[in-house]
């Protein structure tokens, strides 16, 4: 375990959706998070009555900006051990969704710098710290990384390609990771994607959390899994 008092994760992409829901969730767990978010008032807004959070508004795709995270992480604990790495900032692209055909490379250059490039800069820096902590790297992905969607094509791409990095740093590394697909949910991201259609019957993003406490809590083999197959614990249901 590391040596700072309590547990320490950094979740990006904690302004919203299954990341605000996951950052409210270790704050009550006891956790210090280091999170982030694109949009300054928003997070800030989030973030205002957790105590141990520390939220630092940028987009993770900018290199300063992760600097930053990384520099928050080492000053909450100078001993470096980091608990929990999430990677959940991501980018769908242009919108409306286009087409492979019509979606041009720099577009889709972009939806890789936030969905896979950064994942990557941000868990070559801090890889040492998850092994001081025997911590655990973990990306949350989609069913688009491994099913063919017609407009999802440059997102699915990214989220393929940030499940292979996560789960080759793990085999390069000896870090426990995990890369989590969530399943549909009531998000604006997932409302962005599909403009005019009523989503209101998926499951909204924090009944999904209980489901990635209990593989973190019980440290299965790392792999790809479902949220949905990942029996969450009665207690974490009934809070």
């Amino acid at each position: 375990m590391t040596r700072h008092h309590r547990p320490l994760a950094l979740v990006t992409g904690g302004s919203a959706g299954l990341g605000r829901a996951l950052v409210q969730a270790l704050h009550d767990r006891g956790w210090a998070v280091v999170t982030d978010g694109r949009d300054p008032v928003r997070l800030a807004d989030v973030t205002r009555d957790l105590e141990t959070v520390d939220a630092i508004p940028g987009d993770v795709a900018d290199a300063a900006h992760r600097h930053e995270l990384v520099e928050a992480v080492r000053r909450i604990n100078p001993d470096r051990g980091l608990d929990l790495l999430v990677h959940n900032a991501s980018t769908l692209g242009p919108l409306p969704m286009p087409h492979l055909r019509h979606l041009e490379t720099d577009s889709l250059a972009a939806i890789w710098d936030t969905n896979a490039g950064a994942p990557h800069a941000l868990t070559r820096q801090l890889v040492d710290d998850l092994t001081i902590a025997d911590g655990v790297l973990l990306s949350l992905s989609s069913d688009a990384a491994v099913q063919h969607y017609p407009g999802w094509g440059g997102y699915g791409a990214a989220k393929a390609a940030l499940e292979h990095l996560t789960l080759t740093f793990g085999e390069e590394t000896g870090v426990t990771a995990y890369v989590v697909d969530p399943g549909d949910m009531d998000t604006q991201m997932h409302r962005d994607a599909e403009p005019g259609e009523d989503l209101s019957h998926l499951p909204k993003p924090a009944s999904v959390v209980p489901h990635v406490l209990a593989l973190l809590d019980r440290r299965p083999a790392a792999g790809r899994y479902r949220a949905a197959d990942v029996a969450a614990s009665l207690t974490e249901v009934a809070s």
